[in-house]
């Protein structure tokens, strides 16, 4: 894979369709960053803590929708672009957004809200410079990190007897985010990577 070179002040979105993988290979890319001393930071999802809450709160979330779910986690972005992206950019500082907005959008889309309600709710969230969409490689290397937003998703939605399974889920949400790299809209990225990012760093 080619690595884009890494520039102080820049979002790096980090996406895919395994939670656990996407934040081992988030921590990665922020380590490299870190190591090639670059300033650098990550910003994870539920950092507002209202997935959190939810959960801890009697009977959770009370048969939630995928449109409810993804408002959810606008609200969550919303606290990040706020609290922990826009200042580190702001400051020249790269920022690692683990996922991003395109995981939300996949999820959405694979459990049937359209397109086009997806793009509006999500215009606020600024362009990143890179998009990195983690590949099974990246799933298989992740087996001990919690379980993240895709898992949420996917486990609220089967539990409220959605008609979409989990597994099938999944799979449309990698058949998305495969059809952007087709695109030339992100880059594959397995947890390992992260390695040829310090590398390369390094070099410069």
């Amino acid at each position: 894979m080619a690595v884009r070179r890494l520039r102080q002040g820049r979002l790096i979105a980090v996406d895919g369709g395994s939670g656990p993988a996407v934040a081992a290979a988030a921590k990665s890319l922020s380590r490299a960053l870190r190591g090639a001393n670059t300033h650098g930071g990550l910003s994870p999802w539920d950092s507002s803590g209202i997935f959190t809450e939810l959960a801890a709160a009697e009977g959770g979330i009370p048969g939630p929708s995928a449109r409810t779910l993804t408002l959810l986690y606008a609200a969550d972005l919303a606290f990040r672009v706020r609290w922990q992206i826009g200042p580190a950019i702001e400051a020249g500082h790269s920022v690692v957004a683990a996922p991003y907005v395109e995981s939300a959008k996949a999820l959405g889309i694979a459990a049937g809200l359209p397109r086009r309600w997806l793009d509006h709710l999500f215009r606020f969230a600024p362009k990143p410079d890179i998009c990195y969409h983690v590949s099974e490689r990246g799933a298989r290397a992740a087996r001990r990190t919690p379980e993240g937003y895709a898992e949420c998703f996917a486990n609220a939605l089967a539990a409220s007897g959605g008609a979409v399974d989990p597994a099938e889920l999944r799979s449309r949400c990698v058949q998305y985010l495969t059809a952007l790299e087709r695109r030339g809209r992100c880059s594959r990225l397995a947890t390992p990577a992260a390695a040829a990012v310090q590398k390369r760093a390094r070099r410069r």
